[in-house]
């Protein structure tokens, strides 16, 4: 089994990397190996929700006019001349509910996600090794449920996270984990895959985040590298093994969660748009109408696309949902350049 690190890593607090394993499985054995490694690195590196975050520092309070949470150029809201135009508090206050309401989203999809987990695990057979593995996992993701709620309870914001469909859906995307593992998995990859690119970039970046929310982040993509590969390769070992019917439900499914999840994740939720008055116009020239976001949206998909397409999910019906959704790409060898976003003016 051949282990290759990504291109580009991230510090973690403690100055080591992240190690996002993105291997080729091929066989049985060489699967066994990745979930026993994965593992391992969940008992050597691993964070605590409340003994790794320094919560009453007061360096990590957190002040809703603090001008940290104001969004930048490269968010598409943050680019519209009306943000501009704001106070600065009321700038501060958008970024920080923007923040705080994705975290809100983000708890409630990771208690889907352990579910979902424990119910797969449930049918396990004795000596799987995949059933150690989803617990470690199941730890991890309370951890980031713990520290996500903590950070909103921090806030001056009551947040509504999911909205009302979804949260009816949970319960069946939860059984799942049983009777559908595989599409089980695509959803993972659906919720986890973007906002983990975008947490990414915006450490690469070297912006001045806030002290607490980079914290987060940080352990955050830390652990996600884990799950993330677990699944890919989850998938890449089982839906070979899937008979054509189910083959086809989960080449049509994909497109309907990613383009889905990708939006949840990548716009602002309504209740903020509510909240904060903000015109109609100005969410299309933010969301629908900017090539940039558009771009941006298609590339936090790459890594589950280019999966999809690997595993035979790409077909005529398939791809006309990838592209009615604006998700789809033919994912050239280099990475697709984002569009530049005009310049706002100035209020």
């Amino acid at each position: 089994m051949t282990i290759t690190d990504p291109t580009r890593t991230v510090d973690s607090p403690a100055g080591e990397l992240d190690v996002e394993v993105d291997d080729a499985v091929g066989d049985e054995a060489a699967f066994r190996n990745l979930v026993a490694r994965l593992s391992r690195q969940s008992v050597d590196k691993h964070y605590d929700a409340y003994a790794d975050i320094p919560w009453d520092d007061p360096a990590y309070a957190i002040d809703p006019t603090d001008p940290r949470w104001e969004l930048d150029d490269s968010d598409p809201l943050g680019a519209t001349e009306w943000y501009r135009r704001q106070p600065q508090e009321v700038r501060a206050a958008i970024g920080l509910y923007r923040c705080a309401s994705a975290m809100k989203i983000g708890l409630q999809f990771e208690n889907i996600l352990k579910r979902g987990l424990l119910e797969h695990a449930f049918h396990l057979e004795d000596g799987d090794p995949t059933f150690r593995y989803a617990y470690h996992e199941v730890i991890e993701e309370a951890h980031h449920g713990m520290m996500f709620q903590e950070f909103v309870n921090r806030t001056p914001f009551e947040l509504p996270g999911l909205t009302w469909d979804m949260r009816l859906g949970a319960a069946r995307v939860v059984g799942l984990g049983r009777r559908f593992p595989q599409l089980f998995f695509m959803f993972v990859l659906g919720g986890e895959d973007p906002i983990d690119h975008v947490q990414r970039e915006e450490l690469r970046n070297g912006t001045d985040l806030h002290p607490l929310l980079e914290t987060i982040m940080r352990h955050h993509v830390t652990e996600e590298a884990r799950h993330l590969s677990f699944a890919r390769h989850y998938l890449k070992r089982e839906v070979p093994k899937l008979d054509p019917v189910r083959r086809q439900v989960l080449a049509v499914a994909t497109p309907l969660i990613l383009g889905t999840m990708a939006q949840l994740m990548m716009q602002a939720p309504k209740d903020m748009i509510r909240r904060f008055e903000i015109p109609d116009e100005v969410v299309r020239e933010a969301y629908r109408d900017d090539p940039a976001h558009r771009e941006a949206t298609v590339v936090s998909l790459r890594k589950v696309r280019r999966l999809a397409r690997e595993l035979g999910l790409i077909n005529p019906v398939s791809r006309s949902l990838w592209q009615r959704f604006g998700i789809w790409s033919d994912d050239a060898t280099t990475a697709p350049a984002v569009a530049p976003r005009p310049q706002a003016a100035n209020a």
